[in-house]
Parts: C-alpha cells; sequence; structure tokens
C-alpha cells in the first residue's frame, strides 16, 4: 500500500477490525519511512458473470435489470420487500457459484423461474408468459397444466445453472 504522504511502499499495518456488518476490514497502517498513519478500507469484489444474449450478443451483467424483471411479474401480490431482495440474492449466489466468466441468458431466465416457483405461482406463471413468448391462451393453459402436474420443465430438478451456455 503506497503512503499517501510520502509515496513510501512500505507500510505495515498496526490494528484491524470489521466494520460495515462484517462486510469491510478498516486496517490503520503506519508508514515505515515517514512514521505517519493512515486508514485503509478491504472490501470483497464480487463478479458478475457477463450474460450471453439470444442473439450471441454479450453484456455485462445488471442486477438492475434482473430487479424489474423479478419485480414485475410481483406486482401486487402478497410478497414483501425482505422476499424480493432474497430471491435476487439467492440467483446472484447461484450465478457465482457456477465459476463461469459468461452465462447465457436462458440459464438466467430458467433460474428465476425456479426461483419465482418456489417463492409465488402467480408470478411464476406471468414471468414464464414473457419468458417463453406465450402467443395465445393455449400456451398459458399447457403451462398451467405442466405445472399442477408438476412437470415444469423439470425445474425442480435442475441444476443450479442448466448446460445451454455449452449449447450457445
Amino acid at each position: 500500500m503506497l503512503c499517501p504522504y510520502c509515496n513510501a511502499t512500505d507500510t505495515k499495518v498496526v490494528d484491524s477490525r470489521l466494520c460495515a456488518e462484517g462486510t469491510q476490514v478498516r486496517r490503520r497502517r503506519q508508514c515505515n519511512q515517514c512514521a505517519e498513519r493512515f486508514t485503509t478500507f478491504e472490501i470483497v469484489e464480487v463478479v458478475m458473470p457477463r450474460i450471453i444474449k439470444t442473439g450471441g450478443r454479450i453484456e455485462p451483467y445488471d442486477a438492475q435489470k434482473l430487479r424489474r424483471s423479478i419485480q414485475l411479474p410481483l406486482q401486487k401480490r402478497p410478497v414483501t420487500t425482505d422476499d424480493i431482495e432474497a430471491l435476487i440474492s439467492r440467483i446472484e449466489k447461484r450465478l457465482r457459484q457456477q465459476g463461469e466468466r459468461e452465462v447465457s441468458s436462458n440459464s438466467v431466465g430458467e433460474v428465476v423461474m425456479s426461483e419465482l416457483k418456489a417463492l409465488d405461482d402467480v408470478a411464476y406463471v406471468r414471468f414464464a408468459s414473457v419468458y417463453r413468448d406465450f402467443q395465445d391462451i393455449e400456451a398459458f393453459r399447457q403451462e398451467l397444466q405442466n405445472f399442477q402436474s408438476g412437470t415444469v420443465d423439470n425445474l425442480n430438478n435442475m441444476s443450479p445453472i442448466d448446460d445451454t451456455l455449452s449449447k450457445s
């Protein structure tokens, strides 16, 4: 760590403690050259995978886009903001745990559907209608039949992220 006073590279940590509810480490440092003390903060940098769109275009992960796509089908449903934030955290965790640098948008959509299915049935069907691009009432009827019979594209048996990345 460079000393902010004399730009020396040789500094030592004098004190370390957790702060910001355990998400940061606050360190008091002292420069070995000029003996000045200063504080640094260390945080974890979470890198989310990039998203491969259906047409092959690659774009950075956008947490706000995910949040909007989840909040829309949950409108006027008995789901709290805390439930939504927990759902988003689980989705992001599943994406990170995959360990891939790039994930297909289809994989993300399937993860969202599996999480919505566990949270709220109506929100699941709302999301599925847009995600799967239902063109008529028969598509809705078929999805509801699959949902009721428990054969919704094997969402319950699905790995955290399916292998659609290798198909892209």
